[in-house]
């Protein structure tokens, strides 16, 4: 079997541990050869300033294709485009194109007054400027506001109508999840590709929190498996090797392209990736 195509994704540093640990993180997995790496955008806007810095950072030192998460919560139309327009000007023509999600403890999302009202409206005025590829967030389990399944592949044939041309998942725990999720998008007539997100499990605990919060379900059989592997000292093991047949089946179901969320600690994904073929390709040598 051929070798999947890969990206990753990591956060933007909040402290110099942080940041020494997100540059040992690309140093270990940017040999992978991904197709771009990406850095996302704190709830509300938080990591604004952090993002953009990690962003250039890295497409200055990495040589790397580098895609900055933008959203429009908190935001105007013209100090997010502003943003945009300053990410073109270094050099950087991707951007994962987001609604966002507000400050906790504030309740839902807001439109700010002079702001974008949803992700659709945020990928067209992009997709004007004619300086992005634009990738969009997807949801194979049903998004904590949507009505329901339908409305969520409706809502992603929306945001694609509106100029973006991949769509990347939600991580989730079975593939059926995803393959059933990208049957329903065919036949809503979606012909983007849409990548899955895949979550090496780090911290079990950390993970079942996250998942509740997003609305990834968590099966038992999964629980009960950690659960075990963590008495008896095996849960990383156990974790390679339940994401390796995640990507495995997925790849086996005709998927080419696998979205790592790194969380900024590379080890389970580079063994996985090592797991499924992809081997390393170049040194890098400029990352400080």
């Amino acid at each position: 079997m051929t070798a999947p195509r890969i990206s990753f994704e990591f956060f933007p540093p909040q402290s110099l541990e942080a940041s020494f640990r997100l540059w040992d993180t690309v140093q270990v997995l940017a040999p992978m050869g991904p197709r771009f790496i990406s850095v996302t955008y704190g709830a509300g806007g938080t990591t604004r300033d952090l993002t953009h810095e990690a962003v250039t950072t890295l497409h200055k030192t990495t040589g790397l294709p580098v895609a900055a998460h933008l959203t429009c919560v908190n935001a105007t139309r013209e100090e997010t485009l502003n943003i945009a327009n300053s990410y073109a000007e270094a050099g950087i023509n991707q951007i994962v194109a987001l609604r966002g999600d507000p400050p906790k403890g504030t309740g839902g999302f807001q439109q700010h007054p002079e702001g974008f009202a949803d992700s659709c409206e945020l990928i067209s005025a992009l997709a004007d400027t004619g300086k992005f590829t634009l990738r969009v967030g997807a949801y194979p389990e049903k998004h904590p506001e949507a009505t329901d399944h339908k409305a969520d592949v409706e809502w992603l044939k929306r945001k694609l109508d509106a100029g973006a041309t991949e769509a990347l998942t939600q991580f989730f725990f079975e593939a059926e999840t995803f393959l059933r999720f990208r049957d329903a998008c065919a036949d809503a007539g979606i012909t983007a590709p849409i990548i899955p997100g895949i979550l090496p499990i780090e911290n079990w605990k950390g993970v079942k929190k996250f998942s509740t919060a997003c609305g990834t379900s968590i099966p038992a059989w999964l629980d009960e498996a950690f659960d075990k592997a963590i008495r008896d000292g095996r849960q990383d093991l156990l974790a390679t090797a339940l994401c390796t047949e995640l990507c495995d089946e997925l790849l086996q179901e005709g998927v080419e392209d696998l979205h790592f969320y790194t969380l900024n600690r590379p080890e389970l994904t580079r063994d996985v990736c090592h797991a499924l073929g992809v081997t390393p390709q170049v040194k890098l040598e400029n990352v400080a």
